[in-house]
């Protein structure tokens, strides 16, 4: 329990911060699901591609706002980028 003024406010921060994190995180973790899910179900390109898209900009996002490292979001946008072009190209 904090005792004086300033811990009282870093408590009041802290959670205020972790609101608007988990807010982010899961914009972004749910537009990479639906892009992974996507590509299981081999969905047309076109579906896909704006899916990608959608990942990307939620990820960026999500680093712009310092949820997450831009390190993290350039190796995830990688990773998914690497999982689309990794599938037979009638379906990409």
């Amino acid at each position: 329990m904090p005792n004086n003024a300033s811990a009282k406010k870093r408590v009041r921060q802290t959670g205020k911060r972790r609101f608007e994190n988990r807010i982010v995180k899961t914009r972004y973790r749910g537009a990479t699901k639906r892009l992974l899910l996507a590509l299981d179900n081999q969905e047309p390109a076109e579906r896909v591609e704006s899916l990608l898209s959608e990942a990307y900009a939620a990820l960026d996002k999500a680093a712009k706002k310092g949820a997450i490292h831009k390190n993290q979001a350039s190796r995830r946008k990688s990773r998914l980028a690497s999982r689309v072009k990794a599938l037979p190209q009638k379906t990409v």
